[in-house]
């Protein structure tokens, strides 16, 4: 079903149709190598295929995936060193504005691996270089100086080490007074840090089912239990709206437009990498351009399915997108 007050079937909001303004915020990027090998088995050398490399953390997906989708954003990154050159490199060659922030050592690597015998896939992550006080304040002040008035700026993906839980809502009261919403989707002591109310409110808040279950301390089996954790969130005045993705059991929001349930389109997993980021990127597009919350969330749906449908980071394709937001279920809740 599609929700009422929802724009026609078919209208698909992609293309270069007018938008306000994003800005993405990525802390700790990370070069993601991709690739895969017959069997992933302890103590032996596995011989993989040629790998993948692809720009990758929170903030840069979600840019990737806005372009995908015909929309237009500005990264703001901080890069260092020879990793850091060669993923500005790939930015340049993808065509994303970029704005440089200069990272306090070598930005990270990642690892991606598929067990072709079994299609699982295992995921390396590395922290990447400590912060000082100095620079998360120096970051904050980059942020303040390029957020959109009346825009839209997204932090996601994890804190470098050094970079304190409160980072979010420290942007928040940054951003106070119209500059811009600011959306987070974060994990762990950050995301904890942000539902005790450590601060000024979010905009958007999201996360995933376990981390709404270890907030809440205790299961989430029903979507209306998800809602009702939400919707208290919200009053505790977290974040005006909160997020929460059930995995193939879709995605739920509450906020001032009231509580809602997008489906996630059934399609055929063959990679998770960025689902998360293109969903983020689909919903932050979607207010962008105007769509209420449950056609918003509906695209983010559908961004996040498209991006399961590809290999490693590639990333969702526009054609997915239109499709299975065509297809879309949405219903309140």
């Amino acid at each position: 079903m599609i929700a009422p007050g929802s724009v026609p079937a078919g209208a698909i909001p992609l293309g270069s149709g007018a938008q306000a303004p994003i800005l993405t915020v990525t802390l700790n990027p990370a070069l993601d190598v991709a690739t895969s090998a017959a069997a992933v088995v302890p103590e032996l050398k596995l011989r993989c295929e040629a790998p993948v490399t692809d720009p990758g953390g929170g903030g840069i997906n979600v840019s990737r995936a806005i372009a995908r989708m015909g929309g237009q954003s500005t990264a703001l990154v901080a890069l260092g060193g020879a990793a850091g050159d060669r993923l500005a490199g790939l930015l340049e060659d993808a065509g994303l504005p970029v704005l440089r922030l200069k990272a306090p050592g070598d930005t990270r690597q990642s690892l991606s691996v598929i067990d072709r015998g079994t299609g699982a896939q295992f995921r390396f992550v590395l922290p990447g270089p400590e912060w000082s006080a100095a620079d998360v304040g120096a970051a904050l002040e980059a942020v303040g100086a390029a957020a959109p008035r009346g825009g839209i700026v997204v932090l996601s993906g994890s804190n470098p080490p050094g970079v304190p839980d409160t980072l979010a809502a420290m942007l928040a009261r940054q951003l106070a007074g119209g500059a811009a919403r600011l959306f987070v989707d974060t994990s762990g002591t950050a995301l904890a840090a942000i539902a005790a109310g450590a601060g000024a409110a979010v905009e958007v808040l999201r996360m995933d089912d376990a981390e709404a279950e270890s907030l809440a301390g205790r299961p989430l089996p029903a979507r209306t239990d998800t809602a009702d954790f939400a919707g208290a969130l919200v009053a505790a005045g977290a974040a005006r709206s909160v997020i929460v993705a059930r995995g193939a059991d879709g995605n739920i929001i509450a906020g001032p437009e009231g509580r809602w349930h997008a489906a996630a389109p059934p399609v055929r997993v063959i990679s998770k990498v960025g689902a998360g980021d293109s969903f983020l990127a689909g919903y932050a597009l979607g207010v962008a351009r105007g769509l209420g919350a449950p056609d918003a969330l509906a695209l983010g749906a559908a961004a996040a399915a498209a991006t399961c449908m590809t290999p490693a980071t590639e990333l969702c394709r526009p054609d997915d997108i239109a499709r299975l937001y065509d297809q879309r279920a949405v219903s309140a809740l």
